[in-house]
C-alpha cells in the first residue's frame, strides 16, 4: 500500500465515493457527528471499543461519501500504540475487497502522537500484506482493491515516524514472503537470492556452500540435507550500523522443507512444511528492516539453509554425525533435523564473528505447540538479563515470549550410549531437550537465547494484523530487542 501524507481537507486521489477514516475513544463519538449517523452507532452497538469498526454514508459534492469510525478502546488507556494499529488493522480487514482503492484517515482535531499515527499506519498496512502471486481465479469481490492510505491533519513528526515504522513493515512484508513460497520456489538457493537485495542497502552478504562447509567439517548440518538435491547454504548477513566490540547475532533455522527424513512425517498436513524456514524468514526480515531504518547497531544475521527430504542417500535413524564444534550425535530421529542445522550454525558464527549475544529462532518441535499454542513464543536462555529484554521487546511488538527451564536434569536425558549425544531425549520436555541440545554449543561468557516460534510464523485464521498464513513473527521482536539494548 502506498501511504502519503497531506494537510487537512486535501483530497484523496480516489475517485468517488471516498472512504474516509477517523478514530474513535471509547464513549466518545466525535463532534459534529450528525444526529443520524450518531442513531446509527448507537443502534449498531458502536462504542469506540478496541477493534471496533461502524460505517454511514454521507452526501458531498462528488457523490455519496463513505464514512468510517474505527475504536481505539477506552481513554488513555495503556499500550495506545497497539490501540491504533489494532484500529488501522480492523479498518483495512474490512475494507480490502470492499473496491475502494484508497482510504483517508481523518486526524484533523486528533490528539494522536506521531507514534500513534505510525502504529495506526502498520497496522494498516500490515493487515492488507496478501501473497496471492499463484491465484488466477480470484472472484472481483475477493481481490483486494485498496492500494492507498492518505492522512490528513497529522501532527507535526508523523510522517518521519512512519519512515522509521515502515521499515519494519518491509521486514514483517519480506518474512512473510518467504514463509509463503512453496518450497520448489523457496530453497537455499532461491532463499540467498531474495536475500542479495539487502547488498543495495549496505549489509554484507557472504555465503558458503556445500563444498565450503564440508571443508569445516559442519556433518551435522550437511547429513540433514544428503538426501536432497538442493544444495545447501550458510547465508550470513551483517549490518554494521555502529561500531562494537563485538557484534550480535541472530541465528536462523532455515528448512526450506521438512519431510522428516526417514522418520518421515504423516501424509495429512505435510504442505505446511514448507514454513519450517521460519526462523531464517524473520532473521532475513529483521536485517531488511535493521538495514533500511539504518539501525545504530552491529547485528550479524546467519540463516542455515537445507532440505530435509528421504531418498536412498538419506541419514538414517542410528547414524552418527560429527558436528563442526568436534562433538558426536547420534541421529535418533532424522525429523529432528533443526537443531541439527543450528548446532553447526551456531559454531560457526561463534568461530567467525565471535558476538558476545546469540538469539537463534526456530520453528522447532511440535511439543511447543502443545505447551503453547498459538499465542507465545517459547524462550530459553543462559542468561536472565537477555532473557527479561528478550521477554519485553515481545511484549512492546506484539510478538508475545513464555519462558522455559533449562537444566542438568533435563540436560542428561540427551546423553547418548554410543556418541557425545543423541538429538532427541524422551517424549516428555521435547522442547526442552532440543534446547539442551543447542545449549552444548554455546561457547563459555556468550549470552545466548533460543527461541521456539513453531507455533507462530503461520496461522490458520486471521489475526489482527495478518490474514490467514505467514504472519512474519520474530522480525518485529528482533528489531524492538535492538531498539531497547543496543539504541537505547
Amino acid at each position: 500500500m502506498k501511504v502519503t501524507f497531506a494537510a487537512a481537507g486535501a483530497p484523496a486521489s480516489s475517485a468517488t465515493p471516498r472512504l474516509i477514516a477517523r478514530i474513535v475513544e471509547q464513549d466518545r463519538l466525535p463532534s459534529g457527528l450528525d444526529a443520524v449517523a450518531a442513531e446509527g452507532a448507537r443502534a449498531s452497538r458502536f462504542v469506540g471499543k478496541l477493534g471496533q469498526v461502524f460505517e454511514y454514508f454521507a452526501g458531498s459534492a462528488g457523490g455519496v461519501r463513505r464514512e468510517v469510525l474505527a475504536g481505539i478502546g477506552e481513554p488513555g488507556a495503556a499500550a495506545r500504540n497497539k490501540a491504533f494499529e489494532r484500529a488501522g488493522a480492523a479498518v483495512t480487514a474490512k475494507y480490502l475487497c470492499s473496491g475502494e482503492t484508497a482510504l483517508t484517515y481523518d486526524l484533523s482535531g486528533s490528539s494522536a502522537t506521531p507514534q500513534e499515527v505510525a502504529a495506526l499506519l502498520v497496522g494498516t498496512v500490515l493487515r492488507g500484506w496478501r501473497h496471492d502471486v499463484y491465484r488466477t481465479r480470484l472472484a472481483e469481490e475477493q481481490k483486494p482493491t485498496l492500494a492507498e492510505v492518505v492522512i490528513t491533519g497529522a501532527p507535526e513528526g508523523a510522517e518521519a515516524a512512519w519512515a522509521v515504522e515502515s521499515a519494519v513493515v518491509a521486514g514483517v512484508a519480506f518474512a512473510r514472503e518467504l514463509v509463503a513460497e512453496p518450497a520448489n520456489i523457496i530453497y537455499p538457493e532461491s532463499f540467498v537470492e531474495r536475500c542479495r537485495r539487502l547488498e543495495s542497502l549496505g549489509v554484507e552478504i557472504t555465503v558458503l556452500d556445500k563444498a565450503a562447509m564440508t571443508a569445516l567439517g559442519m556433518g551435522a548440518l550437511l547429513g540433514v540435507n544428503q538426501g536432497s538435491v538442493r544444495e545447501p547454504q550458510m547465508l550470513a548477513m551483517r549490518w554494521k550500523g555502529a561500531a562494537a566490540d563485538k557484534p550480535t547475532a541472530f541465528v536462523g533455522k532455515g528448512v526450506t522443507f521438512d519431510t522428516g527424513g526417514i522418520s518421515i512425517k504423516p501424509a495429512a498436513g505435510m504442505e505446511d512444511m514448507k514454513w519450517d524456514m521460519g526462523g531464517a524468514a524473520a532473521v532475513a526480515g529483521a536485517m531488511l528492516t535493521l538495514a533500511m531504518r539504518k539501525a545504530k547497531a552491529d547485528i550479524i544475521g546467519i540463516c542455515g539453509l537445507v532440505e530435509n527430504m528421504p531418498d536412498g542417500n538419506a541419514q538414517r535413524p542410528g547414524d552418527v554425525v560429527t558436528s563442526m564444534s568436534g562433538q558426536t550425535i547420534e541421529v535418533i530421529n532424522t525429523d529432528a533435523e533443526g537443531r541439527l542445522v543450528l548446532c553447526d550454525a551456531l559454531t560457526w558464527v561463534q568461530r567467525e564473528y565471535s558476538p558476545a549475544t546469540i538469539v537463534d529462532l526456530a520453528t522447532l518441535t511440535g511439543a511447543m505447540i502443545v505447551a503453547l499454542g498459538h499465542e507465545h513464543g517459547g524462550i530459553f536462555a543462559n542468561d536472565d538479563a537477555l532473557a527479561d529484554q528478550l521477554i519485553a521487546a515481545g511484549k512492546a511488538s506484539g510478538d508475545k515470549l513464555w519462558r522455559f527451564p533449562l537444566g542438568v536434569a533435563y540436560d542428561k536425558l540427551i546423553d547418548s550410549p554410543i556418541a557425545d549425544m543423541k538429538n532427541v531425549g524422551p517424549r516428555n520436555g521435547g522442547s526442552i531437550t532440543a534446547a539442551q541440545f543447542l545449549q552444548r554449543y554455546i561457547d563459555k561468557g556468550v549470552a545466548w537465547a533460543h527461541l521456539d516460534i513453531a507455533g507462530m510464523v503461520w496461522a490458520d485464521k486471521p489475526g489482527a494484523t495478518w490474514d490467514k498464513g505467514a504472519t512474519g513473527f520474530g522480525v518485529r521482536l528482533l528489531d524492538q530487542f535492538v531498539r531497547d539494548t543496543l539504541e537505547g
